[in-house]
């Protein structure tokens, strides 16, 4: 037996330095495991903490579509007043702006209001727009059927475009809210992109 072995060689035991740079290896290999754990920790987490403001704030109702089909009854002895803002960001590549400050609406109807922006730059850029309701009381009785905000949208070098958003108050507005402010914010993705590293 001691034959089988006579060409063998023993592994070398580890130098002082080798055993430092092992459990240095470990330890990182131990962190890397524990970072990936808690990435995909905080993405499940992230995703239900949002849902959880939006149902305790009803914001969610300013980002989903209202079934058009979906009949109410028009409320004709009310008006509610709707104001529309776009709220300008600084060095914003565009120019965005409603159309109309303001229109009387009867609860219950459809209406359809315009934004426009211009692409002030001599490239393609997308923009994305994020709505907000005011009085936050009001977002859950503001129904939006239609709206630019749904989707990114492409402005081609210097373009020009209409972006509509068609909506119905609820009748079941509370009657203490005689107006409602619509306000948008543009953003160009690939400056949120740049901002976000």
């Amino acid at each position: 037996l001691c034959g089988l072995y006579r060409g063998a060689t023993l592994p070398r035991p580890m130098s002082d330095q080798e055993k430092q740079q092992d459990r240095e290896n470990r330890s990182l290999i131990k962190q890397l495991v524990v970072l990936t754990v808690a990435m995909f920790g905080f993405g499940y987490l992230l995703v239900q903490l949002y849902d959880a403001l939006c149902e305790l704030t009803g914001i969610r109702t300013n980002f989903t579509a209202t079934d058009p089909t979906v009949a109410m009854a028009v409320d004709t002895d009310r008006e509610v007043t709707i104001e529309f803002i776009a709220t300008p960001n600084i060095n914003a590549p565009w120019s965005f702006a409603p159309v109309q400050a303001k229109m009387k609406v009867q609860p219950g109807k459809l209406y359809e209001a315009t934004y426009i922006a211009t692409n002030l730059t001599d490239a393609a850029i997308t923009g994305n727009s994020v709505p907000d309701v005011k009085p936050s009381q009001a977002a859950k009785y503001f129904r939006k059927t239609e709206c630019f905000c749904f989707t990114p949208q492409p402005f081609t070098a210097g373009q020009s475009r209409e972006l509509p958003v068609r909506f119905i108050v609820d009748p079941d507005l509370p009657p203490h809210l005689e107006t409602i402010t619509l306000s948008y914010s543009l953003f160009s993705i690939q400056q949120a992109a740049n901002a976000a590293q």
